[in-house]
């Protein structure tokens, strides 16, 4: 920022902890407005501590996306890219498709295909070319991320591939094994908490209306994603989802499109024009012209 001249004063970095910094800032009189990314645990506390001073708050929060593979789409190739994009930066990605929905008569057939893409990926050294998949951040992520791959295992859903602790060869470093789960249903732990970790659930769906219901039947509404064969065919489905953002049959990214969620995955928008609307204020002057 200063080698590109900005004034100084105009950008501050101020380093620390959320209750030591962040939460001492979003209350603080002199800040007119705060932007937070993060959890929705912490999203929250963000907002009552900014609620007494009455100040502007736009957030990114969790998420908790679905990937609706419709049954004109190429379901081998839904699959695969389905879990590759789930499983990218190892799962921790606020708007990561952790919810894969499949037609119920090939379910089946898709967790075969899902098995093959998550075992194809390479869990390792973040420094080596061939890893694919590195460690989560910490400690205390990945201990979440295994209890609740416990909790799915506990609670009935079929462990595909992956599971509990870390992957062969691998026993320094928070390094967790691409985990895949089937015969998902939307009531059990893996399907309504955010994971953020590489961790897929797979349910079946009955027909499009099924889909729509399981997709919508959240806290979270970050992203959404949609694969078929008809881009008219996914546009109509678009159109019924509570997301901030669909994707539909994995497009290229697109900064000029606005980010940001529905319901407790946040409030305010991301990018382009939008970006920059959260940190306005509009003022009206009226009698202006004589």
């Amino acid at each position: 920022m200063d080698a590109a001249g900005t004034p100084k004063g105009v950008y501050n970095m101020v380093q620390g902890t959320g209750p030591d910094v962040g939460q001492i800032m979003a209350g603080h009189p002199d800040v007119d407005m705060v932007s937070f990314t993060g959890s929705t645990r912490a999203g929250i506390i963000v907002a009552k501590t900014a609620a007494d001073t009455v100040k502007r708050v736009a957030q990114e929060l969790g998420g908790k996306s679905p990937n609706i593979i419709l049954p004109d789409a190429d379901l081998e190739e839904s699959v695969r890219s389905g879990v590759t994009s789930c499983f990218e930066n190892s799962g921790q990605s606020c708007d990561a498709p952790t919810r894969m929905l499949v037609p119920a008569d090939r379910h089946d057939e898709a967790l075969g295909y899902a098995r093959a893409a998550a075992e194809s990926l390479v869990t390792g050294d973040p420094r080596s070319e061939k890893t694919m998949l590195g460690p989560v951040v910490s400690s205390q992520q990945y201990e979440k991320i295994q209890r609740l791959i416990e909790a799915g295992i506990a609670e009935g859903a079929t462990l595909v591939t992956g599971g509990p602790g870390k992957p062969e060869g691998l026993d320094r470093g928070y390094y967790v094994r691409p985990t895949v789960f089937g015969h998902v249903t939307n009531d059990m732990t893996i399907a309504r908490e955010e994971i953020f970790g590489p961790v897929l659930s797979i349910l079946p769906y009955a027909d499009e209306d099924d889909a729509v219901a399981i997709a919508n039947d959240t806290v979270y509404g970050l992203g959404a994603y949609i694969q078929s064969g008809s881009l008219q065919h996914a546009r109509a489905v678009a159109r019924r989802l509570r997301a901030g953002s669909v994707y539909l049959n994995n497009p290229d990214w697109d900064t000029m499109a606005p980010f940001g969620g529905y319901k407790q995955s946040g409030n305010g928008r991301e990018y382009a024009d939008w970006g920059i609307d959260d940190f306005l204020e509009i003022k009206g002057i009226v009698g202006w012209q004589a």
